[in-house]
């Protein structure tokens, strides 16, 4: 299981960095997996990635517990209600996968604003 999990981490590092440049990749949710595989598989890569000069500071404040900058909040947030409604309304035919997209964006939404947040 040890390293399936260093694997998972890898794999979710891997992408986390390729979705810096793509935007349709999201960066964050990909590295904080990659920090819960490591911090169960590897405390080597765990240290590395929170103490990254690039990476670290995405992740550390939700790893750590003081929150996520207001700002990422709102950014993220923005996202959800920018791609979500255009996927719902212009691409999907079904209404009850647009009741689920649109279900899906307040939930995360909810999550979102329900995270601790700190300022920068």
């Amino acid at each position: 299981m040890r390293w399936f999990l260093v694997c998972a981490g890898i794999a979710s590092t891997a992408l986390g960095i390729i979705g810096i440049f793509l935007p349709l990749i999201p960066t964050v949710p990909l590295l904080l997996l990659a920090a819960a595989c490591f911090a169960r598989s590897s405390e080597k890569f765990h240290q590395w990635l929170l103490e990254h000069d690039r990476l670290g500071p995405l992740i550390k404040g939700y790893v750590d517990g003081s929150g996520i900058p207001i700002r990422a909040k709102i950014t993220a947030i923005s996202m959800v209600w920018v791609t979500i409604p255009i996927s719902a309304f212009l691409v999907i035919k079904a209404t009850w996968l647009r009741v689920l997209l649109i279900a899906i964006a307040i939930g995360i939404t909810s999550y979102l604003i329900y995270l601790p947040s700190r300022r920068q």
